[in-house]
């Protein structure tokens, strides 16, 4: 049973500056509700009970989010608003929700290096917090069943155009069964050229506390960071890791143009919003654009 998962969130989110100089991109909303909240009930969807949030300097609105407010709460009884209650409520009774500062931002290999002392010996998830994956199953349940039957590291894996595979870290391996690859080699955005695949990482793990080993063994990758993507080129020389290309659709979060598209694909999906967004779209589509 995986019950812990890890949520790096520490970064500046500079490709959102100005807006994310005074509130984390984490925080930004994807329609009404902030992309954190998104990963959050992914990881609680998929039997999570205890987060721990990697944050850093300018992160605080993200604790706030998840801890009670009893203030906006009472404003919202005496008003009447009990829908708007009854979920500020659930909010902050999802999961049991733990910080912990990143001091530097070295990378995401440290930025789970963080969670070394909270995670103990146990497995764990890791969700990146700048990615969402609809499907219906939880992308991070897919990755814990996946490691209920090999008792081994397994990474979520998305197949990507050919012609793009330099954006990601990429695996090299075998299809072993339907959607299951055991992995040999991770390549961290390779060439066209060069890419052994283009099966790419996804943003989900669900990690042994192995990892936290071959971290602390990692020395400086690409951008002068700790990577992740390298430590698993370590584990995976001497153990067994697997690779699950999972059912759903990954929206990345992390540049403007995949948010606006982000806003538009949950937007369209809303009851209350879809007809008249619909048509704005369509006047869009039809006249100067």
């Amino acid at each position: 049973m995986i019950r812990k998962a890890v949520i790096p969130a520490a970064g500046f989110g500079t490709r959102f500056l100005p807006a994310s100089k005074s509130q984390p991109k984490e925080m930004l909303p994807i329609v009404d509700t902030p992309v954190i909240q998104y990963v959050v009930e992914e990881a609680v969807a998929s039997g999570i009970t205890d987060i721990l949030m990697v944050i850093g300097k300018g992160k605080r609105a993200i604790e706030e989010h998840f801890d009670r407010s009893f203030e906006l709460e009472a404003e919202l009884a005496e008003k009447g608003k009990s829908e708007e209650l009854a979920e500020i409520r659930r909010i902050s009774s999802l999961a049991d929700v733990h910080f912990v500062w990143q001091k530097e931002l070295r990378g995401l290999g440290d930025a789970v290096l963080c969670a070394r002392h909270h995670v103990g010996n146990e497995p764990f998830a890791v969700l990146l917090g700048d990615t969402l994956v609809e499907s219906d199953e939880p992308v991070t349940k897919q990755l814990v069943r996946a490691f209920e039957r090999y008792q081994e590291s397994v990474v979520a894996l998305e197949e990507v155009e050919r012609s793009k595979v330099s954006r990601y870290g990429v695996i090299a391996g075998s299809e072993i069964s339907r959607d299951i690859y055991l992995i040999k080699d991770f390549v961290e955005k390779p060439t066209v050229e060069d890419a052994p695949s283009n099966l790419a990482i996804a943003g989900r793990y669900v990690l042994t506390p192995e990892i936290f080993d071959y971290i602390g063994r990692t020395g400086q990758g690409k951008n002068n960071e700790i990577q992740l993507t390298d430590a698993m080129r370590l584990l995976v020389e001497s153990r067994a890791m697997y690779g699950l290309r999972f059912a759903g659709v990954r929206y990345d979060i992390g540049n403007k143009l995949d948010f606006i598209k982000t806003n538009v694909a949950f937007g369209l999906e809303r009851e209350d919003l879809r007809e008249e967004l619909r048509d704005f779209l369509k006047e869009l589509v039809g006249g100067s654009c």
